[in-house]
Order: C-alpha cells, then sequence, then structure tokens
C-alpha cells in the first residue's frame, strides 16, 4: 500500500511538473530591441527545454558538495545578481575574487564575465560550474551524477529524445533558460512605447543620462557591450587587472565590461568588487575627476560636476529601469 502511495505522489509530482513545462511561453524578442547575438544555432526554443534549464539552474546537484545552485548567487529578485554582497558565497565559503553579475537580456551579449572571458552563451556556465571558488566540481562528475538520477534521464529524453545526458545537452539546457531571461517592462520601456510619462524629476534624469551615461551605457540594452577602465583604483590585495587576464595585453590592464544598467536599483553593490553600496556612491564616483587612476576611459571627461540636485534626478531616471514584471515572472523561480 505505502508503495502504490508512493508512486502516486511521484505521478501526480511528475504530471505537475509536465503542466508547468506546457505553460511556459516561448519569448519573443521585443520589437524595440536589435536582433540577438545568440542566434539558437542548433538549440531552438522550447517550453520542455527551457523547463529542464531552469530545473538545472536551481539545482545544487551542479556543485561539488550539492550546496550551491546556479540562483544561490542569481538570485531573481536581484535582476539574478546578489542583492547585498560584494562577492557571493561558493562551496566551503569561499569566495570569487568578483562581483557576481545580473543575468539578463543574455542573449545579446557579445561576451561574458567581467573580463569577457567567455563568448558564447552555451559555454558560459562552465566557469561557475569549475570555478574553485564557486561551485568547485568538474564537468564530468556533474554528468555522471545525473545520469545517475532516473528523472533527470527521463525529462533528458522528452527534450532531446535520448536519456543518455551529455555536457552538451547540458549546457544547452541551460542556455534555454537563461536566453529566455529578457527585462524589457521597465517604466523606461514604457515611456519608450509612448505608454506612459517620466515625471518632471525622471525626465531631467534622463536628459543627465544621455549627456554623461549614454556614451557607455547605450541603447535600449544600457550597454555597448565594451570594456572601459572607469577609473576604478586597483584593488591593493587582489590587483585584478580586468580584460587583461584574458587577452595578456597591457593595454586592456583595468579593463572590464560595461555592464547594463537595467534593474540596477536592484543589483546593488556595484562594480567588478562590489565596492560600492549605492548608486549615489556610484555618482559620486563617476562625478569627481579626482577619484580616477591615470588611465581612465577619457570619455568621462564630459561628464563633470553634479550637483545634488543633479543627482537626485539621476537616481530618479535609473530606478524607471526596474523590470517588476522580470522580478517576479513566475516562468523565472524555482520550480515547485
Amino acid at each position: 500500500m505505502v508503495v502504490l502511495l508512493l508512486l502516486f505522489l511521484c505521478s501526480m509530482i511528475q504530471q505537475d511538473k509536465s503542466r508547468e513545462a506546457a505553460n511556459i511561453q516561448v519569448p519573443s524578442v521585443p520589437k524595440a530591441f536589435s536582433k540577438p547575438f545568440y542566434t539558437f544555432h542548433n538549440n531552438a526554443l522550447k517550453s520542455e527545454a527551457i523547463a529542464l534549464g531552469r530545473q538545472l539552474f536551481y539545482d545544487p546537484i551542479l556543485s561539488q558538495d550539492s550546496s550551491i545552485s546556479c540562483a544561490s548567487c542569481h538570485q531573481q529578485a536581484s535582476a539574478f545578481a546578489n542583492a547585498g554582497f560584494s562577492v557571493s558565497e561558493g562551496i566551503y565559503k569561499n569566495h570569487p575574487n568578483r562581483n557576481t553579475p545580473a543575468l539578463q537580456n543574455l542573449i545579446w551579449n557579445t561576451s561574458f564575465h567581467w573580463d569577457g572571458g567567455v563568448n558564447n552563451l552555451e559555454v558560459q556556465p562552465i566557469n561557475p560550474i569549475t570555478n574553485s571558488k564557486e561551485m568547485g566540481e568538474s564537468l564530468s562528475n556533474v554528468i555522471v551524477k545525473l545520469n545517475k538520477q532516473h528523472q533527470y534521464r527521463k525529462q533528458f529524453y522528452q527534450v532531446y529524445q535520448d536519456s543518455i545526458i551529455s555536457s552538451e545537452k547540458l549546457l544547452k539546457a541551460l542556455a534555454q533558460f537563461t536566453s529566455t531571461l529578457i527585462s524589457c517592462q521597465s517604466k523606461f520601456d514604457q515611456v519608450s512605447a509612448g505608454k506612459a510619462h517620466f515625471s518632471e524629476t525622471e525626465q531631467e534624469g534622463f536628459k543627465l543620462f544621455k549627456t554623461v551615461c549614454a556614451n557607455c551605457h547605450a541603447g535600449v540594452l544600457l550597454t555597448d557591450n565594451s570594456f572601459r577602465n572607469n577609473g576604478l583604483s586597483p584593488d591593493t590585495f587582489l590587483n585584478d587587472k580586468g580584460r587583461a587576464t584574458i587577452s595578456k595585453q597591457l593595454k586592456d590592464a583595468y579593463l572590464f565590461r560595461v555592464p547594463t544598467l537595467r534593474n540596477c536599483a536592484v543589483t546593488y553593490p556595484y562594480m567588478h568588487d562590489g565596492r560600492f553600496t549605492t548608486l549615489e556612491q556610484v555618482i559620486d564616483h563617476y562625478a569627481d575627476r579626482s577619484n580616477f587612476e591615470p588611465h581612465y576611459d577619457l570619455s568621462m571627461n564630459k561628464i563633470g560636476i553634479i550637483t545634488p540636485i543633479k543627482k537626485k534626478a539621476l537616481i530618479a531616471f535609473l530606478k524607471t529601469l526596474t523590470d517588476s514584471d522580470f522580478l517576479q515572472n513566475p516562468n523565472f523561480a524555482q520550480p515547485k
């Protein structure tokens, strides 16, 4: 009787998961956005694969000691950043050297990580999975663990018509989910579409933003995907050289990827090392050229002094970039 009850409960859970997968809608590219950089070549979106990637994203099985999932450091309420932490905590209470970036609009990224060390959405998860300070696992061992899970083999079969789980299928499934993390419903978007209006203060902030910020945080994506030296003095302990750690070029020293400002009000702390906890501190850094280290990006010269009134207006605009629909979308939450 107990066995029959367990089988019934497992069946009901699986039916719930199947219904949940069926309810996931494949997103479309917002009209105002450009053509995605990620092409979905040999990885066309489908509901079952998105649901599988979502389950994997929230499963700590991907870490060495099954204590850390992708979602442990990338939390929906903070636009899949890790609000409140300069750096996240990995396995065995290790801490990586850099701040956790938000995960949003990833299919328009030309590169990933602060140094741009990865240029493909499907390959990106390898770094955190294998980093000894993050998930600390080998990709081969993750595959061994997943293949021992009957439920995962069943789900992979439903998606790929093959129950043998491989690293390629794992990475494609994760890309299925992360590619759907599209933020495009903020007040900024509504105003751009003519469906809402900025307040007077927000409008003043937007005017200032276009003058002093949009050179790097450009267009509807609010990033130009470039690497810049934003004048931060190097951390004396880590001396993180940014892009140069990948390119091995002296000219790339202390260049870091320009992040999107979408949902920036909830992705604190800021910068590659999380040194600033508030938007006010970020603005104060850029508004005082004496803060800049010698090889800063010269485009920042146009910023100049930002008065308290202008700072208030700029922050009011930046808060219009918060997309509550994205932060609360049930399709992105942990599966039940």
